[in-house]
């Protein structure tokens, strides 16, 4: 590839090549706080499918050691969030040494919140606040299990924010730092959000799971118990390598849900949300 960088985030390594310069340049400035692996465990390619889309209506596609070979191409404009959708791809289909959960997290003291939802849930944006109150991110996209500890290793990639979640986290943040305006893209406005400088530095730190929440965002504040028969299947619905690890992955997933309590909100807006998820927290104790 013409153009290149490695970074690595938590415990795994990629290298990422581009036929343009600009996706890897933005890549390097909002991950420059992050160490290079010494060997990647994933590569990522943004190529032009034709020689003269490089620099006619550019049109990046996404490639690397695995593929969806119906995705559609990004505008360059977008070569930030191709490189993001690639490395994510890697760890979905790649992934094969810890239990993928498609999840939020955040730790105090050592112990984790681990938060999953559909899209739209705002799992991210709390992720994010929570941050901003003191929690270190583990992640806002993966949570990575391992299955011979349980222990929940970080993954603190650039924070995905979408739609009036970049709003809510510029005020709660206003000294973060930001990539760019990504707009007209297949989930709307996004813009991604720089990890603060403990969650970047405490990346190789794992935490024990503790907390399990299932956020819905736009409804009436409730809450509810989720048994562990309910959770098991939901928890399978939200891991993109459960199937491939087979048994360890069956008795990671296991394990997870008999060990920490889980539970579903519903909250009508974020100052709701934060005050359960203290509520909760503190009631672990």
């Amino acid at each position: 590839m013409r153009h290149s960088t490695m970074l690595r985030i938590g415990p795994v390594g990629f290298r990422v090549g581009s036929d343009w310069r600009a996706p890897v340049a933005t890549l390097n400035e909002l991950y420059r706080d992050y160490p290079q692996p010494d060997i990647p465990d994933f590569n990522v390619r943004l190529f032009a499918a034709r020689p003269w889309r490089r620099w006619v209506r550019p049109s990046v596609h996404i490639a690397g050691d695995f593929v969806l070979p119906e995705s559609a191409p990004l505008p360059l404009a977008q070569g930030l969030l191709a490189a993001e959708m690639g490395m994510n791809l890697q760890m979905a289909l790649g992934q094969r040494r810890y239990l993928l959960l498609h999840a939020s997290g955040v730790e105090r003291d050592g112990k984790a919140l681990l938060m999953t939802g559909e899209s739209g849930a705002g799992k991210s944006t709390l992720a994010a606040l929570l941050m901003t109150r003191g929690w270190r991110l583990l992640g806002d996209e993966f949570v990575l299990i391992d299955p011979a500890t349980g222990m929940a290793h970080g993954f603190p990639r650039l924070i995905s924010l979408k739609n009036e979640a970049i709003a809510v986290m510029a005020r709660a943040a206003p000294e973060g730092r930001w990539g760019p305006m990504l707009t007209d893209t297949p989930k709307g406005t996004i813009r991604h959000l720089v990890p603060d400088a403990r969650a970047i530095a405490a990346m190789d730190r794992p935490a024990r799971p503790a907390l399990l929440l299932f956020p819905n965002f736009g409804f009436d504040a409730a809450e509810r118990t989720v048994p562990a028969s309910e959770c098991f299947v939901r928890l399978t619905q939200a891991s993109t390598n459960y199937v491939a690890l087979a048994e360890p992955g069956f008795d990671a997933l296991a394990t997870l849900v008999r060990s920490i309590p889980a539970r579903a909100i519903d909250y009508p807006d974020t100052t709701s949300a934060l005050a359960s998820v203290e509520r909760l927290w503190d009631a672990l104790a």
